[in-house]
């Protein structure tokens, strides 16, 4: 199994991180990339450099104004009078269908200030002088992982860094620029009638189901910790199932503050039924280690022992499968966790 990463993609070296009002050193930093390349070693993956696909399997997911403004919204950010290291909104747009708001509210704003509100969902998505260029090379990490099962590998896994499962089509959030599993899955869908999209990553990945919630083509399920008062808060919820033509391929399976080990693989289990009966051809895992009881965000009860068994349940899937990294914050769970899902995907695989 190949795995597709960059050093370009250690570039993006945000400082800053705001837990409860409180700024912190960011959460999301270089070591997790090493760590995971460490563990992953140790389950005998080697990275391969990804390839240079271009811009256009980013933009078959995310609007073209929207990668126009992460490609220079730090430079812009930079000309404010006294700026700050990296660009962060200040400022929210209310986008609402209420009438009297409509008309400002499809209006983009042209000045930096307004654009950073507009584009960017919360304060953890911080833009530096080389955030760009490495959400690009972790998209061309899942594309390379996606083209590798095009040609006929049983499963190629994507570090991708920065993660991409909170990443709208014209919205970055959550430590997220580019949505690297959409990316994968359309790139996917060129062999594939019907792929799904799998996260068990313990936030919500709520920019991915946004983008399928109105296609039946991409089925979209997730494993995660109940949003009623956890991260993305607004979305997660059981019953959205997805709209339209995409009604019935949504499927979220929120677990309770303190879940343990058999509530999180029996969720995962039920994940792969709905994506089989939804005639999945292909998967993509968003694969988050956060869900690890020793994660500083995790508020579930999972071990290293449950993601050895959930590698094992995902390796006895027979679908040519992409693993797109998502979240995991503690160095310590994050090797333990990828180190112990992998081994046991692979055994399980053949791969």
């Amino acid at each position: 199994m190949q795995l597709f990463f960059s050093n370009r993609q250690l570039a993006h070296q945000p400082t800053q991180y705001m837990v409860h009002g409180r700024i912190v050193p960011a959460f999301e930093n270089n070591d997790r990339a090493t760590t995971l390349l460490t563990a992953l070693a140790g389950a005998g993956l080697s990275p391969t450099e990804p390839a240079a696909h271009g811009l256009a399997p980013i933009l078959k997911v995310h609007a073209d104004h929207f990668v126009e403004f992460l490609s220079t919204a730090h430079a812009e950010f930079m000309t404010l009078p006294n700026h700050g290291p990296e660009a962060i909104p200040n400022i929210w747009s209310y986008r609402a269908s209420d009438a009297a708001f409509t008309p400002r509210g499809k209006a983009r704003p042209t000045g930096i200030i307004g654009r950073m509100g507009w584009y960017v969902g919360d304060i953890s998505a911080v833009i530096t002088a080389d955030t760009y260029t490495s959400a690009v090379v972790s998209a061309e990490a899942a594309v390379s992982a996606a083209e590798a099962v095009r040609k006929g590998a049983k499963a190629a896994f994507a570090l991708c860094r920065p993660p991409g499962h909170h990443a709208y089509v014209d919205r970055a959030s959550g430590f997220c620029f580019l949505n690297n599993a959409a990316i994968a899955a359309e790139v996917l869908r060129k062999d594939f009638a019907r792929v799904a999209i799998l996260d068990f990553d313990t936030h919500h990945g709520d920019g991915t189901q946004a983008i399928f919630y109105s296609r039946r083509d991409v089925f979209f399920g997730s494993v995660h910790t109940d949003p009623s008062s956890y991260y993305p808060h607004y979305v997660g919820y059981a019953d959205e199932r997805g709209a339209g033509p995409g009604e019935g391929f949504n499927l979220n399976l929120p677990l309770a503050f303190g879940a343990d080990d058999a509530a999180f693989l029996e969720a995962n289990r039920a994940l792969i039924a709905a994506a089989e009966a939804a005639g999945a051809e292909a998967l993509v895992l968003s694969a988050g280690w956060d869900a690890h009881h020793l994660d500083p965000l995790s508020k579930l009860a999972v071990t290293t022992d449950a993601y050895a068994r959930l590698g094992a349940l995902y390796g006895a899937c027979d679908l040519p499968t992409v693993i797109v990294q998502e979240g995991g914050y503690s160095l310590k769970a994050i090797a333990e966790a990828s180190h112990a899902f992998t081994a046991a995907y692979r055994a399980a695989r053949g791969v």
